[in-house]
């Protein structure tokens, strides 16, 4: 099983642009998990998340892949694909 978290806060401007295409992953059936780090501190304290956004690709709940900062669509879904 694959899960993408995605971790942002709501002050965070690239955090923004990056949401709805985080929606519109999940609105086509990829599982996406967004992850407020000022409302959920001890989730990105273990992945060892420092800069938002970041997304973070989980495949049987281990990390296979990580992005720091803005990607487009089509990246998540390769992303998704190769792992």
């Amino acid at each position: 099983m694959k899960e993408f978290l995605y971790f942002s806060a709501t002050w965070c401007g690239p955090c923004l642009q990056l949401g709805p295409i985080m929606n519109e992953l999940q609105r086509e059936g990829y599982k996406v998990r967004k992850i407020d780090v000022d409302s959920d501190p001890n989730t990105p304290s273990q992945y060892n998340v420092r800069n938002i956004p970041t997304v973070v690709l989980l495949k049987n709940g281990q990390e296979v892949a990580r992005q720091v900062g803005n990607q487009t669509k089509s990246r998540y879904i390769n992303i998704w694909e190769q792992s």
